[in-house]
């Protein structure tokens, strides 16, 4: 029987990058995402793959549609950016719910969907989509960083807690622009690093571009 990944948040660039690399190495893939017609498409373009239209925000119907496509070994959660991005200093309650409700609230619905049946086989990957302003301070991002950086703490904790109970967690954190032949930053690079985290499962974090070089752009002037 092939193992399975789910991609949450599957889109037309990096969503499409993993799914292809691990359909390439013959995972069933589950793709969820609210836009049906697209889904359809990419599904089209993979050798085994479904699509499963949910909007992740309905954690109701993100929940059924990973309870449909059954007990995965692989998880990527990786949603689209939406919602208005907002400078630190003009945060406020609302933009920073919206931003917390996708990246983890969401992340929290999927992993707690499909981590009993990997706990209960003993093994599974979890590997959650952050961006630069997890781990640097990005004025212009200030409602994304909250949200970033509390994915980030969660996902390294859980992946301390369930390494002994082999399941794998990790950040994939993407400091650089995702396009098409743009180097490190081509979505099918971009999902050859997820496959190779999943079977290496070694890291707590991998780190696609240069955080250095983000964090030099955002430096405080002296």
């Amino acid at each position: 029987m092939a193992k399975k990944l789910a991609v949450v948040g599957a889109g037309p660039g990096l969503g499409r990058g993993v799914a292809r690399a691990f359909d390439g190495a013959g995972f069933r893939i589950g793709l969820i995402a609210r836009n049906a017609e697209r889904l359809g498409g990419l599904a089209s373009e993979l050798r085994d793959a479904v699509a499963l239209p949910a909007d992740i925000l309905d954690r109701d119907a993100l929940t059924a549609a990973l309870g449909e496509f059954g007990d995965v070994d692989a998880l990527v959660y990786s949603p689209s950016p939406t919602g208005a991005i907002t400078g630190a200093a003009e945060t406020t309650v609302e933009a920073a719910s919206a931003q917390l409700d996708l990246h983890v609230l969401g992340a929290v619905a999927a992993v707690g969907a499909v981590l009993p049946g990997m706990l209960a086989r003993g093994s599974g990957t979890i590997l959650l989509t952050t961006g630069a302003s997890s781990a640097v301070p990005v004025p212009v991002l200030g409602n994304v960083g909250i949200a970033m950086a509390g994915l980030r703490n969660w996902a390294h904790a859980l992946h301390v807690e369930l390494a002994p109970k082999g399941v794998h967690v990790s950040t994939v954190t993407i400091a650089t622009a995702i396009a098409a032949g743009g180097g490190a930053g081509d979505p099918d690079a971009i999902g050859a690093r997820y496959f190779e985290q999943h079977e290496r499962r070694n890291l707590a974090e991998v780190v696609v571009g240069d955080l250095d070089a983000v964090r030099r752009q955002f430096a405080p002037a002296r």
